[in-house]
C-alpha cells in the first residue's frame, strides 16, 4: 500500500534527548484528543477513464484523482457530499449529507451553524457539468443525512440515510421508495449488491452500547424490494464497517476497524482495515490500513483490480487478485 493524499499534520512534536548522566523519571503515558479536523476522505468511486473520485468531508470537496496521481478539486462546495457512485451510464450520483444531523466528526460538526444547506441525493453528468436533484425529501419531510449509494443491474439506485434510519431506493423514472426504516435498522450505511442482483448487504454502524454493529443481508427481489433479512457477519463488539465494495465473484470488501476508541462503546476487538468477507459470511483476507477512521472503498485501474481505500486524511491502494465491480 502506498499513500496517494496526505495533507500536513496539525502538530508537530519535538523530542529533547537527556544530556549526561541524568536519568529521567518514567514518564507518565497520556493519551491526546483531537482538537480539530481538517480532512475526513470518504466515498471513493472510478470512472473507466480510470479518474477516481472521492469527498473531503470536512472542508466541503469532492475531488477526483487521474490515471498518473494527479488530484484537483472537482466540485467546492460538496454540500458535504459523502459517499458516491459512477452508475452505469458513467454518471456521478452523490449523497450530500448537508448538515448531516446528529452526525459529527469527533463530537464536532463539519458544517458552521449558519448553514443552511439541504440533505439530497444527485446526478452529476461528468461530460457537461450539470448536477441533477434526484431525491432530496420523502413524502415532504427531508432526509437527515444520505450517507452511500449504490445501483443494481436495472439502473435502481439505493441509498442509506444513516442519522434517518432509513433505506431508500430510487427508481429509474425517479420514483422514491422507502424500503426500510427504524425499529428494523437502527444506522444504516454502507450498501451494496452482488454482481447477480440477487443479495443487497448493509451495514449497520450503531456505536451505542448494545448497538447493531454488523452487516445485514437481505433477499433482493426484481421489483427492487426487499426479503428475508439476516446477519451476514457482525462486528461487535469492535466498530462495525462504513463503506462497502465488492468483487466480481461476490466478496464483501468492507472499511471497518480503530486503532484508538473514540468516545463510543465500540471496542478496539475489530482491526483497522479491509474486512474481505465471502458469500458464506466467512473472513477470508484481512489488509491493514494504519490510519483512523478508515472509511470507504471501491475498485479501479485498468482491469479493475486495484483497491482504493480511504482513511483519515488519505487515499490508499491495494492490488487485488480478484477484479472489482463499482457496487
Amino acid at each position: 500500500m502506498r499513500l496517494l493524499l496526505s495533507m500536513l499534520p496539525l502538530l508537530i512534536f519535538n523530542a529533547c534527548a537527556p544530556r549526561g548522566g541524568f536519568t529521567p523519571p518514567a514518564a507518565r503515558v497520556e493519551e491526546a484528543t483531537v482538537a480539530t479536523t481538517v480532512a475526513f476522505t470518504e466515498g471513493p468511486t472510478a470512472d473507466d477513464a480510470g479518474n477516481v473520485y472521492f469527498t473531503e468531508i470536512m472542508n466541503q470537496r469532492i475531488l477526483r484523482m487521474t490515471p498518473n496521481g494527479q488530484v484537483s478539486i472537482f466540485r467546492e462546495p460538496s454540500n458535504a457530499a459523502n459517499g458516491l457512485v459512477i452508475d452505469a451510464e458513467g454518471r456521478l450520483v452523490a449523497c450530500e449529507g448537508a448538515a448531516m444531523r446528529g452526525n459529527a466528526v469527533h463530537g464536532k460538526s463539519h458544517l458552521a451553524a449558519t448553514a443552511a444547506l439541504k440533505p439530497r441525493v444527485t446526478r452529476t453528468d461528468l461530460k457537461t457539468g450539470a448536477v441533477e436533484v434526484l431525491a432530496d425529501n420523502y413524502e415532504g419531510k427531508a432526509f437527515n443525512g444520505p450517507n452511500d449509494v449504490t445501483f443494481d443491474g436495472q439502473g435502481r439506485l439505493y441509498f442509506t440515510d444513516l442519522p434517518g434510519a432509513a433505506v431508500y431506493r430510487i427508481d429509474r423514472d425517479k420514483k422514491l421508495t422507502r424500503l426500510l426504516v427504524a425499529p428494523e435498522v437502527q444506522r444504516p450505511n454502507g450498501i451494496s449488491i452482488t454482481p447477480d442482483d440477487k443479495t443487497l448487504y448493509l451495514v449497520e454502524a450503531n456505536g451505542a452500547q448494545n448497538g447493531a454493529r454488523l452487516i445485514r443481508a437481505y433477499d433482493l427481489q426484481p421489483d427492487g424490494s426487499l426479503k428475508n433479512m439476516r446477519i451476514h457477519y457482525s462486528f461487535y463488539p469492535g466498530r462495525s464497517a462504513d463503506g462497502l465494495c465488492m468483487d466480481t465473484q461476490g466478496n464483501l470488501y468492507a472499511a471497518a476497524g480503530l486503532h484508538q476508541r473514540r468516545g463510543t462503546s465500540e471496542t478496539l476487538d475489530t482491526q483497522s482495515g479491509i474486512h474481505v468477507i465471502n458469500s458464506e459470511g466467512q473472513r477470508i483476507r484481512f489488509v491493514s490500513v494504519p490510519e483512523d477512521t478508515i472509511t470507504n472503498c471501491t475498485f479501479g485501474g485498468p482491469d479493475w483490480k486495484t483497491l482504493y481505500v480511504t482513511a483519515g486524511k488519505g487515499l490508499y491502494t491495494v492490488k487485488n487478485e480478484i477484479a472489482g465491480t463499482r457496487r
